[in-house]
């Protein structure tokens, strides 16, 4: 891996802002960062972008983060922290997070406050550190991707969510009404550095995120290839089953015992291809979903994402203030 960047200080952070939310939280977010700078006397910049603007948005942000010796920082939840890391990732400037997801996965992985004035606070004395990122086809992902049923899942919250509104409770009755429908078996051709075997699965789940995948029930940490930390990220397959096995699986997994069933199948790769029989397919990847051309190629990003991530000090600090 490249050192860690070193970061001046003088030069404003780069906030990109998910505007999504309307103008109070608009002003919410605004106030809780012009806080956090005032108080460590250091200068910001915040872009507010919709949806449709991130990706640009964060790619100038980026580039000028690198050109100053500054960093980018995203403000919002998984598809804004996306949106960030993949420009971050292609220019090569340090990147910070301010979550303001539902389980904020990344933030929790890497030390970050999930209450959004704590970590912009700590933002302002955090350092650049290398992380492991994943790709697929080249995106990046943070915390997961996938194909198959998992995909459609998550466009059948957000249906439900925007006719129910945002809860867990939403989130559930939404994934049970997805899994009692009939859906087809994905097959695939599955190449793990010349091993290939074809397979047949409702879904591929791709995890980066230790975290997600213990409070699930999936826990790698005694395969010798030390998935997830040095070099390696984790597959989770489910062997073909009916609809009522499917809802099973996803008890066990909200129990945090979904390694335990004999209908999933887990390993670890640091590179592997997929070729699905459709030349297109959709893919999601950390809650954004679209569709790529095929074969998928999953692996660990050759370079890591510089994450501004608080100091042990602070780290602790901030802990104990948010106890």
């Amino acid at each position: 891996m490249q050192p860690d960047l070193e970061l001046d200080t003088a030069s404003p952070l780069l906030f990109v802002i998910n505007a999504a939310s309307g103008r109070s939280d608009a002003d919410a977010k605004r106030s809780v960062i012009e806080q956090a700078l005032q108080a460590a006397g250091r200068q910001g910049v915040l872009h507010f972008a919709k949806p449709s603007e991130l990706a640009g948005v964060a790619r100038e942000a980026a580039a000028r983060a690198l050109a100053t010796r500054s960093a980018v920082v995203a403000v919002g939840g998984d598809g804004t922290i996306n949106a960030v890391a993949q420009a971050a990732h292609a220019a090569g400037c340090a990147m910070g997070v301010v979550p303001l997801g539902t389980f904020n996965y990344f933030a929790r992985t890497h030390g970050i406050p999930t209450e959004p004035a704590l970590a912009a606070q700590m933002l302002m004395q955090a350092q650049p550190t290398p992380v492991q990122v994943g790709t697929v086809n080249g995106h990046v992902f943070l915390v997961n991707a996938s194909l198959g049923l998992y995909p459609v899942l998550l466009e059948d919250r957000e249906t439900y969510k925007s006719r129910f509104g945002r809860s867990r409770w939403v989130a559930l009755g939404a994934a049970c009404m997805t899994l009692l429908r009939v859906h087809r078996q994905l097959r695939l051709r599955i190449d793990q550095g010349g091993t290939v075997r074809e397979v047949r699965t409702p879904t591929l789940f791709i995890g980066n995120n230790r975290l997600q995948l213990e409070q699930v029930g999936v826990n790698l940490s005694t395969h010798p290839a030390r998935p997830l930390d040095d070099g390696f990220i984790a597959a989770v397959m489910l062997k073909p089953i009916g609809t009522l096995a499917m809802v099973g699986l996803m008890l066990r997994g909200a129990m945090g015992s979904l390694g335990e069933a004999d209908s999933v199948e887990s390993f670890a790769f640091s590179r592997m291809l997929v070729k699905p029989r459709r030349r297109k397919i959709k893919i999601a990847f950390d809650g954004e979903i679209v569709r790529m051309q095929t074969p998928l190629e999953f692996r660990v990003a050759a370079q890591p994402l510089y994450l501004l991530m608080p100091r042990p000090q602070a780290a602790a600090d901030a802990e104990g203030a948010g106890a």
